[in-house]
């Protein structure tokens, strides 16, 4: 079972910043897509933006587009989500996986059994 250490959430009010980290424990995530995913208050988990292997190809969801940027640190075994302008709809639980998948598409498909304990985000006045 692959772990990962999510970190960074906090409050914060809206139009401000958050950099989250996602570590891996006990794995090399060189050779997987990992991608970052979310759940709010009374929702279902989305996927909110995803990275290939080699950071060759990067996907985020709609509502993020333009305000999240992933990135990944192989050395550091680190993959990271900088959140700018943020908003109260960007408030819930934060969480990070790793699969091996033929599109970073693919990997932001919340299917996954297995959870970390996540980071909370919320974004409020």
């Amino acid at each position: 079972q692959l772990q990962f250490v999510e970190s960074g959430g906090g409050l914060v009010q809206p139009g401000g910043s958050l950099r989250l980290s996602c570590a891996a424990s006990g794995f090399s995530l060189a050779s997987y897509a990992i991608g970052w995913f979310r759940q709010a208050p009374g929702k279902e988990r989305e996927g909110v933006s995803c990275i290939s292997s080699s950071s060759g190809s990067t996907y985020y969801a709609d509502s993020v587009k333009g305000r999240f940027t992933i990135s990944r640190d192989n050395a550091e075994n680190t993959v990271y989500l900088q959140m700018n302008g943020l908003n109260p709809e960007d408030t819930g639980v934060y969480y990070c996986a790793a699969d091996v998948v033929p599109t970073v598409q693919a990997m932001c498909v919340p299917w996954y059994d297995s959870w970390g304990q996540g980071t909370q985000v919320t974004v409020s006045s």
